[in-house]
Order: C-alpha cells, then sequence, then structure tokens
C-alpha cells in the first residue's frame, strides 16, 4: 500500500503541473480568453471524467478475462501519460498552424474549431490519466482485501497531497528550465512511475493472487445500502466547488494581486484543505460509516466564507493578512469537501473500481459545468455574494430535509440536527444580505460583470479609476496619451490606420480617433470599452464614429487572424508587469506577429510598466532581435517606458517637427492634461529623456530575451529571493 501512496502522491503533482503548463500553452497558441480557458480546463477535466468511466467500464465487462495484472495496466497508463508530455505541445502547435491556413476571422468559428482541436488533443491523454484511480483498485482489490472497501479514499488522499505539491513546485521549475523543461521533468517523473510499478509486477508476479484478508462489497450491495443519492451529492460537490472557485479569483484578488504565485495559492490553499479533510475522513471511517445530515447544511454555510473572508469590512490587524484572508475564507469549505468526497465514492462503490470509476466521473461532471454556470449565467446575473449563496442553498436545503441524511439516527438527534440546520440556513441568508462587497467601499461607481472578470469604475474628475477583479488597471494620465501620439508623429508617412491593444480606461483609443483615422481597439473584458463614457464625456459619440472598431478579442489572437494591416499599433498591457498572462504581449513571438501587421515604416509602441533589471532586458532583448530599428523613452513621470520599434528607420525629429505633424485636434488633445500648455514642450521633454537600449540592459546583461516559453516578467521568486540562483539561471541555455 506505500507503494500506491507513492505513486498517486506523484501522478497528483505531474497532473497540476500538465494542468497548469498545458493552460498556458494553449493560451499561446489559440488566445487568452475566458472561453479558451474554460475549453481547456472543461477537456482536461472530461478526459478525467472519459477515463474514470471507461476504465471502469472495462474492468466489469471484461475483467474476468484481463490477463495482465492489475498494477501492470496503471503502469502501462503512467507511461502513456509521459508521453502526452511530450506530445501535447506538438499538437497544440499544429492545432495553430491549421488554423492560420484556414484562415478564419469569425470569433465563434475560431473558438469552434480551437474547442474542437484541443479536445482531439487533450482528451485522449487525460483519460489516461482517468484510467489510473480504477486500475490501482483493481489492484489493491485483488491483493489486499481488507483495505478494499477504503481503497478509492486511500488513493484520493495519496492524489490530493500530491497535487498540493503540484500547485507551487511547477512554479519554480517553470523559472528555471521554462515550460517545455517542466513538461520534461514531469515526463521523467511519469516514466520513473512506469518503471517503479513494473518492477514490483516482475518483482511479484503472483502478489496479485495471494489469500484475501475479507470479502470486499459487492457493487450491488454498495448501491442498496446507500442508493444513488451519493452520485447526486457528488455531482453537486464538483458543481459547488469548481464554481465557487470562479467567484474566489474575483474576491481574494484585491487582496493577493494578479500573479500567477496569487492563483497558486489559492488553489494550494484549496488542495492542503482537501487533504486535511481527506487525512480526517480516512481516520474517522475506521469506527464510522454514517455522518450525520448536518454536514450538509455546514458545507452550505461555510461555502459563504469567502463573503466574509474578502469584505474590506473587515479591517483588523490579523486580517491584513492575505494569506490569512484566504486560509480561512476556503480552508474549512475545502476541508469539508475532502471529508465528504471520499466518503461519497467509498460509500457508493464499496471498493469496485467500475463504480468509483463511474462515481468519479459524476464528480467531474460537475467539475465540468461549475465554471460554465458561475462564468457564464450567474456572474453577469448578480453579484459575487448571491452567486455564492446559489451554490450554497442546495447543501442548506438538503441539511434541512431530513430524508437526505443518509444516517438513519434516533428521533431527538434529527431534531437537533433539523434546528441546527435552520438557524445555518437563516444565519447564511443574513449574512449575504449584510456583508457589503468589494465595490460598496467607494462612494460613487459603477459596476459590471461579464464572464471574464468584474469590472468597477469609480472616482471623480481626474481621480477616476478602473478596476478590474479591484486591480487598479489605469488611470486618467497624459502617459497613455503618449502611446498614441508619440508613434503617430513619428511615422515617415501620414498615418491611415491604428490599432490599441487593451482599451483601459480608453484614453489612447480616444487620442488615435483624434487624427481622424481609422482606429481598432482589441480588449479582452467585454464589460470594460461600454464604461468608456464614465471617464469622456464624448465616448458614445466617438464610439458612432465610422472611423472607430472595438473588438471584444485577446490581443495578440486578434492580431494572428486578421488580415488588416495598421500604420501605429499601440500596446499597453495590464498591470502589474508581473500579471499573470502578460508576457504573451512582451514576448519575441507576439512581436513577429506584430511585424506582419505593420505597414512597411510602420511603429510599434509597447508601453513597460516599471519592473526589474531581468524584465527590462528581457523586453528590450526581445524587441531588439525582432525589429532593427527601436528608440526608448523614459516617461513623462519616471515610472515606466515607451518603446517605439519599426522595420525602417525613425527619423529623429526636433520637438516643432513632431508637433508640426500633428491635426490641431491632435494637438488639443496632446496637451488636454498638461504637464505642459503646447505640444512642442511636452514632446521637449519626451525627447530629452530617449535612452539607449544598452541602458535598459546593463543591468542583467546575461538575460535572455522575453520568450513564450520562458516568461520572466512573471516567474520571479527565485531571482528575488536568492538572487545568486536566480543570475545562474540566466546562463542556461534558452
Amino acid at each position: 500500500m506505500g507503494w500506491f501512496f507513492l505513486f498517486f502522491f506523484v501522478s497528483g503533482f505531474c497532473s497540476i503541473l500538465y494542468e497548469i503548463v498545458w493552460l498556458r500553452l494553449s493560451m499561446a497558441q489559440f488566445g487568452v480568453t475566458s472561453a479558451l480557458v474554460s475549453i481547456v480546463l472543461s477537456m482536461f477535466m472530461a478526459g478525467l471524467g472519459l477515463g474514470s468511466w471507461g476504465a471502469g467500464y472495462a474492468i466489469r465487462q471484461y475483467g474476468d478475462r484481463i490477463r495482465i495484472p492489475a498494477l501492470r495496466l496503471y503502469a502501462f497508463a503512467e507511461l502513456l501519460i509521459g508521453i502526452s508530455a511530450l506530445a501535447v505541445p506538438a499538437q497544440l502547435w499544429m492545432g495553430r498552424s491549421l488554423l492560420e491556413r484556414i484562415s478564419i476571422s469569425s470569433s465563434a468559428a475560431y473558438y469552434f474549431f480551437s474547442g474542437v482541436w484541443i479536445a482531439l488533443t487533450l482528451i485522449p491523454w487525460c483519460a489516461c490519466m482517468g484510467t489510473t484511480i480504477p486500475f490501482s483498485m483493481l489492484a489493491i482489490n485483488k491483493s489486499f482485501h481488507r483495505e478494499a472497501h477504503r481503497s478509492f479514499s486511500f488513493l484520493y488522499l495519496a492524489n490530493v497531497l500530491g497535487a498540493v505539491a503540484g500547485a507551487t513546485v511547477p512554479l519554480f521549475l517553470i523559472e528555471m528550465y521554462g515550460f517545455h523543461g517542466t513538461l520534461r521533468v514531469g515526463a521523467m517523473l511519469n516514466g520513473l512511475l512506469f518503471v517503479l510499478a513494473m518492477g514490483l509486477t516482475l518483482r511479484s508476479a503472483a502478489g496479485e493472487n495471494q489469500p484475501s484478508h475479507g470479502t470486499p462489497m459487492t457493487p450491488a450491495s454498495a448501491r442498496s445500502s446507500a442508493g444513488n443519492k451519493p452520485l447526486l451529492l457528488l455531482f453537486l460537490t464538483g458543481l459547488t466547488s469548481m464554481g465557487a472557485e470562479v467567484v474566489w479569483i474575483r474576491q481574494f484578488t484585491p487582496y493577493l494581486s494578479t500573479v500567477v504565485y496569487a492563483f497558486a495559492a489559492i488553489l494550494g490553499v484549496y488542495l492542503a484543505a482537501t487533504f486535511t479533510g481527506s487525512r480526517v475522513y480516512r481516520y474517522w471511517s475506521r469506527s464510522h460509516d454514517r455522518e450525520g445530515g448536518l454536514v450538509w447544511g455546514v458545507l452550505g454555510f461555510v461555502s459563504l466564507l469567502p463573503l466574509l473572508a474578502a469584505s474590506p469590512q473587515i479591517q483588523a490587524p490579523e486580517f491584513q493578512s492575505s494569506l490569512l484572508r484566504l486560509v480561512l475564507g476556503i480552508g474549512p469549505f475545502s476541508a469539508i469537501l475532502g471529508f465528504v468526497t471520499p466518503m461519497l465514492v467509498d460509500r457508493w462503490s464499496g471498493g469496485h473500481p467500475d463504480q468509483a470509476g463511474k462515481a468519479y466521473a459524476v464528480n467531474v461532471v460537475g467539475c465540468i459545468l461549475g465554471p460554465l454556470v458561475a462564468g457564464f449565467v450567474l456572474l453577469p446575473l448578480m453579484s459575487e455574494r448571491w452567486v455564492l449563496f446559489t451554490f450554497a442553498l442546495p447543501w442548506l436545503i438538503i441539511g434541512i430535509v431530513p430524508r437526505w441524511s443518509v444516517g438513519r439516527e434516533k428521533a431527538a438527534k434529527q431534531t437537533l440536527q433539523l434546528k441546527l440546520s435552520l438557524a445555518l440556513a437563516a444565519l447564511a441568508l443574513v449574512g449575504v444580505s449584510t456583508i457589503k462587497g468589494f465595490e460598496d467601499q467607494f462612494a460613487r461607481y459603477q459596476v459590471l460583470r461579464d464572464h471574464t472578470a468584474t469590472v468597477i469604475a469609480t472616482g471623480d474628475g481626474m481621480t477616476k479609476q478602473l478596476l478590474v477583479n479591484g486591480i487598479g488597471i489605469t488611470s486618467l494620465t497624459p502617459m497613455t496619451k503618449v502611446m498614441a501620439h508619440l508613434p503617430l508623429a513619428s511615422l515617415d508617412h501620414a498615418p491611415r490606420s491604428a490599432l490599441v491593444v487593451c482599451f483601459g480606461m480608453g484614453t489612447t483609443y480616444r487620442s488615435l480617433m483624434s487624427w481622424d483615422i481609422r482606429t481598432t481597439a482589441a480588449e479582452l473584458v467585454p464589460s470594460v470599452p461600454r464604461l468608456f463614457s464614465y471617464y469622456h464625456s464624448d465616448g458614445l459619440e466617438l464610439m458612432r464614429s465610422p472611423l472607430s472598431r472595438v473588438v471584444v478579442d485577446d490581443g495578440r489572437r486578434y492580431l494572428e487572424r486578421t488580415l488588416e494591416q495598421y500604420d501605429v499599433i499601440t500596446i499597453d498591457p495590464p498591470p502589474p508587469v508581473e500579471a499573470a498572462g502578460t508576457s504573451l504581449l512582451y514576448s519575441k513571438e507576439f512581436y513577429s506577429i506584430i511585424r506582419r501587421r505593420l505597414t512597411p515604416g510602420g511603429v510599434l509602441q509597447q508601453w513597460l510598466p516599471t519592473g526589474d533589471a531581468v524584465v527590462k532586458a528581457a523586453v528590450a532583448r526581445a524587441l531588439k532581435e525582432s525589429f532593427p530599428y527601436i528608440r526608448l523613452f523614459h516617461s513623462l513621470d519616471n515610472r515606466g517606458f515607451h518603446f517605439l520599434a519599426s522595420d525602417q528607420p525613425i527619423v529623429l525629429r526636433t520637438p516643432q517637427e513632431l508637433a508640426g505633424r500633428m491635426p490641431a485636434k491632435a494637438a488639443q488633445d496632446l496637451v488636454e492634461w498638461g504637464p505642459e500648455p503646447t505640444p512642442e514642450r511636452l514632446f521637449a521633454i519626451i525627447l530629452s529623456r530617449e535612452l539607449s537600449l544598452d541602458q535598459m540592459t546593463s543591468g542583467a546583461p546575461d538575460a535572455p530575451a522575453l520568450q513564450d516559453d520562458r516568461p520572466e516578467n512573471e516567474y520571479y521568486v527565485l531571482r528575488q529571493y536568492l538572487p545568486e540562483r536566480g543570475l545562474s539561471l540566466m546562463a542556461v541555455p534558452h
């Protein structure tokens, strides 16, 4: 049994590693959109469920005719999983190449074809992952009958513990070896599992035929003892946990930020608490076989704790720790889920792999539907608090209705449980009605929710802010005007069209429009452009202009599939510079796409907020290796950098010459907010702050150019906290 624990610990680690890396590689190939993320995660989970169900079905139908030892079947599954680490990146690249040849312009069609390709890529490999539990349960069933009736919870416990490690350790591996190097580490671990499992089968060929130490429960007796209620409850646990996770990300982002380590913290706390609950169940199940109905009411109640933990009303000193908020918010709910999920599978399957495979598949179906229901149905209609209450409501009702209690308690105890469950339900309703949300701390605000994010517009005058999931994205500042006027005035020909990637408050978009040219904006969050008029009184008028076009899409994906070319492409990625996914807007691969979409002599304006020396050097080198001509300027307030890049020389003009190329309306727009009264004086400040690329890269001379596989800006812990180790990593061949 110790070997099985080791196998599933490593397997759980690898599965999370693959999920993290495959998702990111899919984003690089097909776009950073919520729909794409949902497709990838759904296909990953669908493969797990299909493999679990399929292996269980095969065992039920052909178990007596299978002559291969069950442990050997598990070994071959691990071998295939290891192969997938190397195969999936190649398959994703092939899919992107195929879609480029088809030249799909419709966003819906692109989603459809990319979704089909991702499904064909991930489902077969993830199905191999799903087979491991039924195959291992079959091996345990034949060799360790005494443990058979609780074998699922044993494997589940080891798998979750490995997943806890998988939520954190791969982040350091990615920083050291990149995404593809990290996949190779996972492949080697799966290969090691194959060798160890095969070695055990060769060492003890008769191990599965040793005498039994008890009789495992048959599938029929397992179902008759608990009915089909466990299946419905398993579906609801998957639906609730994954649906709530979508809400957690929005609630805790203001405290954790949008970096990859923040998302890892949410996943790590969830899995660690799940492991704790599973461990408690393993201990509890030694002497108990029934739980009271109160546990379901408690599950519903604690699912609402994130409302309290993430509320800005809670300002006690001990709550200043974002991690403490997270632990107290999602820990109790996750621990109870860790208790009831293996309990329900053990109870319904009775240790039989075919029934366990089906039960696990039902749970996975709930896991697939949860994020879709939360993100695409509930959150666009209601606030986070009522979405959580919607997910909590079934559990509160189950806790109140006595017949849903699987245990058969005495009448007095059932009455007490009923009263306590009613009290929890009433307290939950009062809490949802009174606890304030993040937006309620502002005196004036507009809030919009869609399937991607919660967007808040707040403030008055020049103090207006745009917040996405509680993170300040931009403010009203002349720098965003410079992002439009500097590259347009630097052109060697009269501009006709421009593209801005990342809409923000719409200031750069508005400045581009002041040149009376065709202007396109690509924005990922649908609600952001809808708030344009909150920040600019002429927003609605500009949106109605025949020269205006707003595309709700990932900017990189839009550039890959459009056939249009632009005189200027200006990019202002969302802050902070370390934000998850932003490296895809700073990488060499992205710049190669941009070069194809610029007209001859066209100019790219890349905005880079202040980052550490490695980030500055990596972005500068990526641009240097992508464009032959580059100019670099420190921003007006010294908080960032404007890169201008082109395939033709960027003419060195004087401030007067730059100002003279501007239409009157554009000149007025540039100085609307100062800091100088004329375009000439403002351009003089900018030109006086020009830097060389050597100055930009001098702080980290060995830093490589930023690439999709090596996102230096997103993965930074080792070089920040272990600077010697971080410097040595830059010498590793990339």
